[in-house]
């Protein structure tokens, strides 16, 4: 049977790859959030290397998924030169508690500036992606985030290490319409519906983007964006709509993927569900029939991974 095909959400190799780690758009976003970390904690030029030699070792304190290693590493690059870090647990290694992450050594006053920045790092991103892979253990390959995020492309790459799908990584990287993009586009039409339709008739896919997404928020309107999209599909060989299933309920989505089918557009389209999601009810989720389940939950409000410091000798 042939391997499905690659969902577009599925952004996170412009962020992340095994063998070339951060990429050149993740590192300027670790840049920015840096920056703004170490200037908030009152440090304005790097470090300089005071007080006598000591090293830290970082532990974590339950278990979980490391992420933020590369974050560490370039704090110290460009704001504790004086500080050195091995790392035990690189990004993307499992953990359990009382297990060694780090240690650092270098001069006192440097390591414990950089204390508190390099954990809370860790623990955002290492508490994300241990959300992520615990919902993605139940909906492999299904769970994406939103735009909805803290800490922008950082928490993308932390969903991303944790086995979900980062979605879009801004708002031009593709194309969604949502109702109140319908709602400002073609005035003399009277209902969402036709809007919706008209819109889908003359898109131009060159200019979309990674994949071109539209909110639907009845059965009648998905149905009528997988119709449509199937016919541009027919005639001009273009790639699948993804269509979002705003607030559907498990049921509702499973009745409306078994009509595409029935009507011959389901292979048109990739159907997305956002609105609601509980990870008590993920496994409903799971089976109803979608290819994506978009939540910011896993992301936003999460309890970051426990991890801690001790300089040796305590």
């Amino acid at each position: 049977m042939p391997d499905a095909p690659l969902l577009p959400h599925d952004r996170g190799h412009e962020l992340w790859t095994m063998e070339d780690g951060p990429s050149r758009k993740l590192m300027a976003s670790i840049d920015r959030w840096v920056g703004a970390m170490v200037g908030d904690d009152g440090i304005d030029m790097p470090l300089s290397g005071g007080g006598p030699s000591i090293e830290a070792t970082v532990f974590a304190r339950q278990d979980g998924l490391v992420v933020g290693c590369a974050v560490v590493d370039y704090l110290l690059q460009i704001w504790a030169p004086s500080v050195r870090v091995s790392w035990f647990a690189g990004d993307g290694k499992r953990v359990s508690s009382g297990d060694e992450i780090a240690v650092f050594s270098g001069a006192r006053d440097d390591v414990l500036a950089i204390e508190r920045i390099a954990l809370n790092a860790l623990g955002q991103l290492s508490g994300i992606a241990t959300e992520t892979k615990r919902w993605s253990a139940i909906a492999p390959k299904q769970i994406a985030c939103t735009r909805k995020t803290v800490w922008g492309l950082l928490d993308k790459w932390a969903v991303h290490m944790g086995g979900g799908l980062t979605h879009r990584l801004s708002k031009d990287d593709a194309v969604m319409i949502k109702e109140n993009d319908l709602a400002s586009m073609h005035e003399d039409l009277e209902t969402h519906v036709e809007r919706l339709v008209t819109y889908l008739q003359s898109v131009d896919m060159a200019n979309v983007g990674a994949f071109l997404e539209v909110e639907t928020r009845t059965d009648k309107e998905a149905l009528m964006a997988a119709m449509v999209w199937s016919q541009r599909r027919a005639s001009e060989g273009l790639d699948r709509l993804v269509i979002m299933l705003d607030n559907f309920t498990p049921e509702q989505c499973k009745t409306v993927s078994e009509q595409m089918e029935d009507q011959g557009v389901r292979e048109h389209v990739v159907l997305e569900a956002s609105g609601g999601i509980v990870f008590k009810d993920l496994k409903s989720w799971h089976e109803c029939g979608l290819d994506v389940v978009s939540t910011s939950v896993v992301n936003r409000g999460v309890s970051p991974l426990d991890v801690s410091m001790l300089v040796k000798g305590l």
